[in-house]
């Protein structure tokens, strides 16, 4: 069983998938986390690999850029792999004081300035938000870790290079937290097709300060989101 976009065989993915925007970032997390790590994906180079993470089943998919990219794979993922829970692992721009570069952004809600959830949900505003549970289980493990983390909105934007200047303050003004191109039309589909979805971000730059990571920063920065998740989700029995 094949889709137009995903050569695995049935059953090749797990049931919870990581899902960064980059498929060689896919391809580090397998080879950094994962044991007997098996690629099943390579179609345009978009490449997904399957493993286990301490001796559980596990899976790891790029996205690509952009909430069209994303509803792609993932629409796939879920109609046609089984897949029950979907994290996306990303970085984003900070828009407020709170988060700093290099933190830790668990992102609860998800506005955005793309008609698709609109489109999805015949024309009225949807609240995209996050599964409460997947939620609840990575912010309790890191405050088991004492890993300091941010919970807030996160707005996604069509527009990388866009020309409204006044947008940063508008979030501000609204509370968001940070700026990227995929969570709401993840929130969205989660919503409607009844799987698991959280975004885990790391906060890259700040739109405010003008701070940026290096690039090879930039690069490693989802190590500790991935570990986060990977202990939280995969792990429901430890206690707390």
């Amino acid at each position: 069983m094949s889709t137009p976009h995903i050569e695995a065989e049935p059953g090749a993915f797990a049931e919870l998938v990581l899902l960064p925007g980059d498929p060689l970032r896919a391809e580090q997390i397998a080879d950094s986390f994962f044991d007997d790590v098996v690629r099943v994906n390579s179609v345009r180079n978009m490449y997904g690999f399957t493993g286990t993470y301490r001796g559980r089943r596990v899976s790891v998919m790029g996205s690509g850029m952009g909430m069209p990219s994303l509803l792609i794979y993932t629409t796939e993922l879920i109609q046609q792999y089984g897949v029950k829970r979907v994290v996306r692992i990303g970085t984003c721009g900070s828009v407020s004081e709170k988060l700093r570069v290099g933190d830790l952004f668990l992102a609860h809600a998800a506005g955005t300035d793309s008609n698709v959830n609109r489109i999805r949900f015949q024309g009225y505003d949807l609240g995209a938000s996050a599964s409460f549970e997947l939620l609840h289980r990575v912010y309790r493990e890191a405050q088991r870790k004492a890993i300091p983390v941010q919970v807030g909105s996160v707005f996604s934007t069509d527009i990388f290079y866009t020309a409204d200047s006044s947008l940063v303050e508008l979030l501000q003004n609204f509370n968001y937290l940070g700026v990227e191109m995929e969570s709401a039309a993840l929130y969205g589909l989660a919503m409607q097709e009844g799987f698991q979805a959280l975004t885990v971000l790391t906060a890259s730059d700040h739109l405010l300060s003008h701070e940026s990571v290096p690039s090879e920063v930039r690069q490693n920065a989802p190590e500790r989101a991935v570990r986060l998740v990977l202990d939280g989700l995969l792990f429901d029995d430890q206690p707390g």
